[in-house]
């Protein structure tokens, strides 16, 4: 064993490591850190014997207070579920138009929609409602089915080309695919479409599409082309588009049709919870 050696400038002994000409001074722990040190032992020791600590090979140590996150949170959710039981009974019992006169009610399916579209419709539509190509936007008064809370309930529940046997459903024929028009009667049809709507059209074209729309279109969309709510047929007089209101996009929609699908709710989710969802949306601006 070496002979001990002090610091020069300090008299402190040395612990005879050194870095770059700089050597390391053996001074003692600080008075303070040592009882923190001390006494976190002392608290871990506390900790093991009244907490849950020691995993086990089926559970773990219960500790003396048996204490138990998930026992909190499971007592809170219970709490919550009494809580909200009040509600959801009126609720179910509940038309749509007394749910929307009870203001407590109104307010409560309001949040519950909300977090209820947050779950099962936001994939789709969006989290704001907004829609994307394809997925209607929920907050404008363009509705192919109906705007008002029984129309929305009702959709919700059947779906749209759902697996539901009352499920929404009137197919577009595929004019293009299946030969039901030329490709030239296809683009002055679309040339047509584009003048409901205030579009840039062929003036000549537009008026040979005009009747063979009368002819093969509208039978659903109307006349004038303003649709039809019955029977899913959108207005073609508006500028709001689900799949895009380009020359190509149109003539993509009559050459091929549109089969948009909406899942059935009825039975994935509670009665109770289609009527939060149908008033929630309602209440995003476009209900009727």
């Amino acid at each position: 064993m070496g002979k001990p050696e002090f610091d020069a400038a300090t008299g402190t002994e040395t612990t005879g490591h050194e870095w770059d000409g700089v050597k390391e001074l053996d001074n003692p722990l600080p008075l303070w850190w040592l009882w923190v040190l001390w006494a976190s032992v002392v608290w871990s020791v506390g900790y093991w014997i009244a907490m849950p600590a020691w995993p086990l090979v089926a559970s773990y140590t219960q500790g003396l207070l048996g204490y138990s996150q998930r026992a909190v949170v499971a007592n809170d959710l219970s709490q919550a579920k009494a809580a909200q039981a009040v509600y959801l009974e009126k609720i179910a019992t509940a038309d749509l138009a007394a749910i929307s006169a009870d203001a407590e009610l109104l307010r409560f399916s309001l949040a519950g929609g909300a977090a209820a579209f947050g779950d099962n419709c936001a994939p789709c539509h969006g989290r704001g409602a907004q829609g994307a190509t394809g997925y209607p936007n929920l907050n404008d008064d363009d509705w192919l089915w109906g705007g008002k809370l029984e129309d929305i309930q009702q959709t919700l529940k059947v779906g749209i080309r759902s697996n539901h046997p009352d499920t929404r459903v009137n197919p577009m024929p595929a004019f293009g695919r299946d030969e039901i028009l030329e490709p030239a009667q296809i683009a002055d049809v679309v040339e047509y479409v584009l003048t409901l709507s205030g579009g840039d059209a062929d003036a000549a074209a537009a008026g040979r599409g005009k009747a063979i729309f009368a002819e093969q279109c509208a039978a659903c969309h109307g006349e004038e082309g303003k649709g039809n709510m019955e029977l899913g047929a959108p207005n073609l007089t508006d500028v709001l588009w689900l799949y895009g209101g380009t020359r190509e996009a149109i003539r993509q929609t009559v050459r091929n049709s549109r089969a948009g699908v909406m899942p059935s709710w009825e039975g994935r989710l509670s009665s109770d919870t289609i009527k939060q969802l149908a008033i929630y949306v309602h209440s995003l601006g476009g209900g009727q």
